[in-house]
Parts: C-alpha cells; structure tokens; sequence
C-alpha cells in the first residue's frame, strides 16, 4: 500500500504524517520532491544547501526512490507531498500509481500562517492551484480521490482517519490519534525552520476558528486561490462521527 497525501503548506499535514507514521506498519517520506522543486525553480527557501544534499534533485529519480521496497515488517508507505512541489508543464501520470488524497484548507488561513515564516507569497506558494490541477488529471484517468479539509478533520480526527483507512482496505488504529513529542528521523532536513509546532505536539489539536489579517497583496493570493478550494471543497468526503 502506498498513500500519497497532497497538501499546501501550512496545512495539518505534518501533523497528519506524524499520525501515520506512528503506525508499527507504516513507514513515511517527508515532502519527497522539495530538491527536485528547488533545483527546478532556483528558489531560496530557508536550509536550501541542505535540501538539495539530502534528497534527489531529478524527478524521475524522486519518484523512482518511492517505490524502493519496504523495510522488514512493513506494509505501508506513506508520502507527505507538497503539492506547489509539483511542475505543472511536466507529466504527472506517474501520480497514478499511488493511492492519492488531497487534503485542502481554506486559503485565507493558508496565507495567513505562511506569511508569519516567509515575507513573500503568491498564489502559487500554497498548492492549491495545483491540487486543482492534479485533480483534473485523477479525473481524466478514472481515479477515486478523497478530499478532506483540515477545518473537517480536525473537529473529528478519530471518525476521518478511521473513514481513511476503511477506504485504503487497512486497518485503523488508535496509535494514529496521539504520539510522542519531538524530532524523527524521518523529518526532512527543514524541520528546525517549519515543525515547531508539531515537534511539541502529542497529537492534533483541536479545531478553532482563526481570526485571519491579511495585507491587500496577502488576501489577493487568497482570493485567486479561492476557485480551486472552493471546487475541491465541493468534492469533500463527508464522513460520519463513528463515535
């Protein structure tokens, strides 16, 4: 079994990563494809040198490293992906070979949380543009494609992850709702820049509403992005309280 979670930054999806990986059968890759998307782009973003030296620059071989066997004991991969990694003049059928999900969260938030770490920000820094893309692509090739929204989990993160491992023909387990604090192994080389939060948490937190300020520039982004959550938001997989 090998899961593909697309998101924007900003998300839960670290958090989301934690959950999996604390399952004994699970093993996870963290953002497989940010030093293919940084040697592609030129962009500097916080520990560059370092991203570029731990992971394959090429493509083909991020993608080829995904399917590496498994080790002993092992039975599910799990890959946090970013979906603003992706080139949207490239082919992305080799996406088909994964069991996919798409998990959004409303751009104004999105922006809001980005800008607190990086000055700059455009539509195209916080993914969802090319979840829509993605999505369009799953849909010409016939694939069933979840999508949760973080503000849904997050009011009932038991019922969903329960919901999600039901649909992936695996068992659920509550190990998935709660972990130890602190750094993996597994953390891509960026986490002293981006997992504060997670690398204190034990578990998701609990959903509030956020109170969201944005500059002029800051809510443009947000509302260019705002088509495509809205239309993956209408495709969203309305999961029952299993409680």
């Amino acid at each position: 079994m090998r899961v593909a979670m697309w998101s924007g930054p900003r998300n839960i999806s670290t958090a989301m990563m934690r959950a999996w990986e604390n399952r004994p059968d699970t093993v996870v890759a963290d953002e497989p494809l940010y030093a293919a998307y940084l040697a592609r782009t030129g962009l500097d973003h916080p520990g560059r040198d370092d991203v570029l030296a731990s992971q394959p620059t090429a493509l083909d071989d991020a993608v080829a490293a995904l399917h590496a066997p498994l080790p002993e004991g092992r039975t599910v991969h799990y890959a946090k992906h970013m979906a603003h990694h992706v080139d949207l003049e490239a082919d992305a059928s080799w996406t088909e070979a994964f069991r996919n999900v798409q998990l959004i969260r409303d751009p104004a938030e999105v922006v809001a949380s980005y800008v607190r770490s990086r000055e700059a920000c455009e539509p195209e820094d916080i993914g969802l543009l090319q979840q829509q893309w993605l999505m369009e692509r799953w849909d010409d090739a016939g694939l069933d494609v979840p999508v949760i929204d973080a503000a849904d989990f997050l009011r009932d993160p038991e019922s969903h992850l329960r919901w999600l491992c039901d649909w992936l023909g695996i068992a659920f387990t509550d190990r998935m709702l709660a972990w130890p604090p602190g750094p993996r192994d597994s953390d891509g080389v960026w986490a002293p820049h981006w997992y504060d939060a997670v690398l204190a948490s034990t578990g998701f937190a609990p959903y509030r509403p956020r109170e969201v300020e944005l500059s002029a520039h800051d809510a443009a982004v947000a509302e260019a992005c705002r088509p495509a959550y809205d239309a993956l938001r209408e495709r969203r997989s309305v999961v029952q309280d299993t409680a």
